[in-house]
């Protein structure tokens, strides 16, 4: 099974990494993230994707574009089939709780949450109106600060747990209507949001933080996402997959 994939914020990271595993599962891919085409970034990914990717420039906090980016893609590659719910941002400062400012706060929710909602809402629109369509897929990336609190980082973990309540209610909304919904939860991830703290966790997981021993990679995301977008687990929708090589057991 092969179809047209969306990806949030695929220019880099884990966004890239399920890119790569969609490409080379037979699918078309389409990426959507706010840096201009000509960033270098941007054209990396594309050469890494063997040059035909789509890629279209687009602000997931601006949710009345949403439309217009589906007509895009559309238009370009055909109807939407998979989702993957990737674009995101970090605390911009961390720090006492007590002193995160309402700017920072509504910075990562219309990021995180906001934008990923209305985006979700206006793709399954869309997946509705196809009449006769095969299975299709949507899935959030969300993190284990879903469910494991970090009070320097509050807005953070807040747009997580409620990116995790998105697809349960998505899962339940597109059910009967062979459109599985599914939750990614990665861990500790080798990528360009966490190069900052790398010495950091570089010592934790050295001292026993993830029981697998290792950072994860972009690439255990993708791996993760080409069975969902093929229909593997259709009957599993509404399914929070872990990718944190044990991290959140050994805490729980």
């Amino acid at each position: 099974m092969s179809g047209v994939a969306l990806i949030t914020g695929g220019q880099q990271g884990i966004g890239l990494g399920v890119a790569k595993a969609l490409k080379e599962a037979g699918f078309s891919i389409a990426i959507a993230s706010l840096p201009e085409r000509d960033a270098p970034a941007v054209q990396q990914a594309i050469k890494a994707l063997g040059g035909d990717a789509a890629y279209f420039c687009h602000d997931v906090r601006d949710v009345a574009a949403a439309p217009a980016l589906l007509e895009q893609v559309e238009a370009a590659l055909g109807p939407v089939t998979t989702l993957v719910n990737n674009a995101g941002v970090g605390a911009p400062v961390r720090g006492d709780l007590l002193d995160l400012k309402p700017e920072n706060w509504d910075f990562v929710q219309n990021v995180n949450l906001r934008g990923a909602f209305f985006l979700t809402q206006e793709v399954a629109r869309r997946m509705l109106a196809q009449e006769g369509a095969a299975y299709r897929s949507i899935s959030f990336v969300t993190s284990v600060s879903a469910t494991m609190a970090s009070p320097e980082r509050g807005e953070y973990c807040v747009s997580k747990a409620g990116a995790a309540m998105m697809t349960q209610l998505f899962a339940l909304r597109l059910a009967a209507d062979n459109i599985g919904v599914f939750e990614l939860r990665p861990g500790v991830i080798a990528t360009e949001m966490t190069a900052g703290v790398k010495d950091k966790y570089d010592a934790r997981i050295a001292d026993g933080l993830v029981p697998a021993g290792r950072w994860g990679q972009p690439e255990d995301i993708g791996k993760m996402v080409v069975p969902l977008a093929q229909g593997q687990m259709a009957y599993c929708s509404g399914s929070v997959i872990r990718a944190d090589g044990g991290l959140s057991i050994a805490r729980l």
